[in-house]
């Protein structure tokens, strides 16, 4: 018999009323995902989101009331598991870093074009990080910058050197841009246990999120170090 699957469902957020609609009219007549429902309003978006429980979320940056990063933030907070990708009409670095660091797994340009986005959206649905190539050097760029202008003075010692076997394989994961539950499926253990492992690293790293753990994990040769693990 053949196993039924769901299709993904996704909401809409954007105060401009033609562009929502647009951007409905494009997913529906491209993909196969359900459009749950749309809004022009965060707070309606957040009732929304406790209502139909989406996969994902296109969330409008500028939004009048609320601000859409006020709302990312609402929404990972409801722990749902709901993925976010950030929408807006500017390019900005420092918006970017923010959205991203409160939890987005995407941020796309209004002025993208249409195979873009859908590809956007495929990407955060599967479990990927997407940010478009114009702008992800400069996002990281910005990234390196604000993180060595949060840590503390820097030591010699490398304190990669404390994590244990499996928490190098949760950091690992964890720079490829993969979620705990991603991880979870990958490693064969539960989330709780995946979250377990990265409190642990956040503590052996001295680091407060996941940013910052990937961020020195690439600063102090994290790369080399598990690619001779690999070849070992």
């Amino acid at each position: 018999m053949r196993e039924f699957k769901r299709k993904a469902r996704i909401l809409l957020v954007d105060d401009n009323a033609d562009h929502l609609r647009g951007v409905k009219e494009l997913i529906t007549l491209e993909t196969s995902y359900d459009i749950v429902g749309t809004t022009t309003s965060a707070n309606i978006a957040i009732n929304l989101i406790k209502k139909y429980h989406p996969d994902l979320v296109l969330m409008d940056i500028n939004m009048p009331e609320k601000d859409g990063l006020q709302a990312i933030q609402e929404i990972n907070r409801l722990e749902l598991d709901t993925k976010v990708i950030a929408l807006s009409g500017y390019d900005d670095a420092d918006l970017i870093f923010r959205a991203m660091k409160i939890g987005a797994k995407g941020y796309v340009l209004k002025t993208m074009a249409s195979a873009q986005l859908i590809y956007a959206i495929d990407e955060v649905l599967s479990g990927k990080v997407y940010l478009p190539s114009a702008l992800s050097s400069r996002f990281f760029e910005y990234f390196q910058q604000s993180f060595k202008a949060e840590a503390p003075a820097a030591s010699e010692e490398n304190l990669l050197n404390y994590l244990t076997a499996r928490e190098e394989d949760v950091l690992d994961l964890l720079t490829q841009g993969n979620n705990y539950k991603g991880i979870a499926a990958k490693l064969f253990i539960s989330e709780t246990t995946v979250k377990t492992h990265v409190n642990n690293i956040f503590q052996k790293l001295q680091v407060n999120d996941r940013t910052q753990a990937v961020l020195y994990a690439l600063n102090n040769g994290f790369a080399n170090k598990v690619r001779a693990k690999i070849s070992a």
